[in-house]
């Protein structure tokens, strides 16, 4: 067993659009910047208070920290509660359920009053401005986003890690093929050099998140998210606009996504079984 190597994400407090683009978007590095929200309403008004009292009799579906087996389905939720009853849970004790893209526009509108999108130099896709939420236990497998958008990530309510690593670095994590994640036996917490040698060559990033932080994850960047305690953020998209990554996009979205499901459905377990075997043997290939 061991730990990752990763080096401290880059933090600033403030920045300009110039020089976000030159020296963020561009290279497209990943950043931290701690003053981005200040100005907004949500900075002083987003905790978990404030969304449990707009929440009214809304019901959620809730996931857990365990991977989908068999037929099931990734997106199928382990159950569904009261939007109310699962903040409660999140103030009292700690928890592995957690929200996975709960849209703002068609959930709860009114909080589209209390932020702005940055003047920053990314174009974002105003349709999904969307919220996560997770309890002291919850952990995000890690994986990339399948539209391989440009992303800010923005946190309140308590403390998340967040591990990124970039798509050069994909060759050493276990990549399931047909699949946007790793394999999911792997504990990023405490990896097993030994079951999966290359992880030990894989080079990281760790970014620490508090409320109000924002966090720029560039396109086709690996994040391992572990929330510390009960709390929420919201992700910005903005779509590629590199052509070989807008290709890369829509075969994602439109054919592998799709593929994978259905051979899901009807091989369940063995087709897993399978990509897993493929995904062990490519990686480790590349570090003989």
């Amino acid at each position: 067993m061991g730990s990752f190597n990763t080096t401290p994400i880059t933090v600033v407090k403030n920045i300009t659009k110039e020089d976000f683009i030159e020296k963020f978007y561009k290279p497209q590095r990943p950043v931290l910047i701690e003053n981005l929200t200040k100005d907004w309403g949500a900075y002083n008004k987003w905790n978990l208070d404030y969304i449990q009292e707009l929440s009214k009799d809304q019901v959620v579906p809730l996931f857990d920290n365990n991977p989908a087996k068999g037929k099931q389905s990734v997106y199928a939720p382990v159950k569904e509660m009261k939007l109310y009853d699962y903040i409660q849970l999140l103030k009292t004790e700690p928890t592995d359920l957690r929200i996975f893209f709960y849209n703002i526009l068609d959930s709860m509108p009114q909080l589209l009053q209390d932020f702005k999108y940055p003047d920053i130099g990314l174009k974002f896709f105003k349709r999904l401005p969307a919220l996560f939420f997770g309890g002291g236990n919850s952990k995000v497998f890690m994986h990339y986003d399948i539209d391989l958008p440009d992303s800010m990530h923005f946190h309140f309510h308590g403390n998340k890690s967040v591990t990124l690593f970039p798509p050069q670095q994909t060759k050493y994590l276990y990549k399931v093929p047909f699949s946007i994640h790793n394999i999911d036996k792997i504990d990023m917490d405490n990896p097993d050099f030994e079951k999966y040698p290359a992880l030990q060559y894989a080079q990281g990033i760790q970014a620490n998140m508090k409320h109000g932080d924002a966090l720029y994850m560039p396109s086709g960047y690996w994040h391992y998210i572990k929330y510390l305690d009960g709390g929420f953020s919201m992700t910005l998209r903005a779509l590629p606009r590199r052509p070989g990554v807008f290709v890369n996009m829509l075969y994602n979205v439109f054919i592998m996504r799709h593929l994978d499901n259905l051979m899901r459905k009807f091989s369940g377990q063995k087709w897993l079984n399978y990509k897993e075997q493929r995904a062990i043997k490519k990686t480790n290939k590349n570090i003989k």
